[in-house]
């Protein structure tokens, strides 16, 4: 009974690490016979997994997805890797996703060896994860933007935009966006015959959801590089474009990804694209990245400095 035990759980662990398997290189792996696999197969699905099996060549068995969650097997690194996500995830932009991870935890603390319950408690110790500020997103919005864009139906939704203006959209989906902590819905605005980005915490979707669409190209084969590019220069007032005399990974380790661009020229400088609606801001932050740059453009932002430079050397030196 032990062994028929062991080899059932040993079974379900290749069935959950693995698209599928044929009756043969699962036999081949348990020591047994193709028979012995399909009892014990048929023993799995009476316990309630989902198992589907496919005749002929090329078929075998597959992990299908049930009525029911049921139990996972889950190895050493796996375990340590979820547990730590789910204490790192009470800070997220999630709404209730503190509550639902602290749930999920608990259990998981429960079962896992003291070996592993020690690494956790290692990690979790050195780490400090700061809470989160501002709006979440509610799961269920995210559920439904993610379901939409699967299916390919358009959603219909009322916008708040940053001034605090209302408006009514029709959109196709394309993407869900994660950046820092926020959620955003990347996709094309029909109305406006643009590509446009939406933030997933002012948007109130409404049903049913739309039509279906057919795909439309991508505005962008890289897309994260296209989105960055947007989120950090192009929606603000003054765009501007620096040679930085630093390599490419010197500079993007002193500027976050959400503040701008950074794209390698040679071994030695890069090019640095960030946006701010204020001069002043842009000035700062270019002359504390600790490297030299050349401005390429906005002039406006070339005499800012001048000026800047003669008010602090007054400051210095008066």
């Amino acid at each position: 009974m032990l062994e028929t035990s062991a080899r059932l759980l040993r079974l379900l662990v290749l069935l959950q690490t693995h698209r599928d398997w044929s009756g043969t290189e699962l036999a081949e792996r348990l020591g047994v016979s193709p028979r012995t696999v399909r009892r014990d197969v048929d023993k799995l699905r009476i316990l309630g997994y989902p198992i589907n099996a496919v005749g002929g060549v090329g078929g075998g068995y597959q992990l299908g997805a049930g009525a029911s969650l049921p139990p996972l097997l889950l190895d050493d690194e796996e375990a340590v890797a979820v547990a730590i996500g789910l204490r790192t995830a009470a800070a997220g932009a999630i709404t209730g996703i503190a509550e639902t991870s602290v749930r999920a935890l608990a259990k998981l603390d429960q079962v896992l060896p003291s070996r592993l319950r020690y690494q956790v408690d290692t990690l979790s110790s050195a780490v400090v994860t700061m809470p989160t500020s501002g709006p979440t997103v509610d799961p269920s919005t995210l559920t439904a933007i993610a379901s939409a864009v699967r299916n390919h139906e358009r959603l219909r939704f009322d916008y708040v935009s940053h001034d605090g203006s209302a408006s009514v959209r029709d959109v196709e989906p394309y993407r869900l966006v994660s950046s820092g902590r926020r959620w955003y819905l990347f996709g094309w605005d029909t109305d406006r015959s643009d590509w446009r980005r939406f933030r997933a915490d002012r948007l109130s979707l409404r049903v049913p959801a739309g039509p279906r669409f057919g795909p439309r190209p991508l505005p962008a084969e890289d897309l994260a590089d296209y989105l960055a590019v947007g989120m950090t220069t192009n929606r603000h007032r003054y765009q501007a474009v620096l040679t930085m005399y630093g390599s490419a990974v010197e500079v993007a380790d002193e500027v976050p990804p959400t503040l701008g661009v950074v794209e390698p020229v040679d071994d030695h400088t890069c090019t640095l694209r960030i946006g701010s609606d204020s001069l002043d801001h842009l000035a700062v932050w270019v002359a504390t990245f600790g490297f030299d740059f050349d401005v390429h453009e906005p002039a406006e932002l070339v005499e800012h400095l001048r000026t800047l430079t003669t008010r602090l050397r007054r400051a210095a030196w008066p």
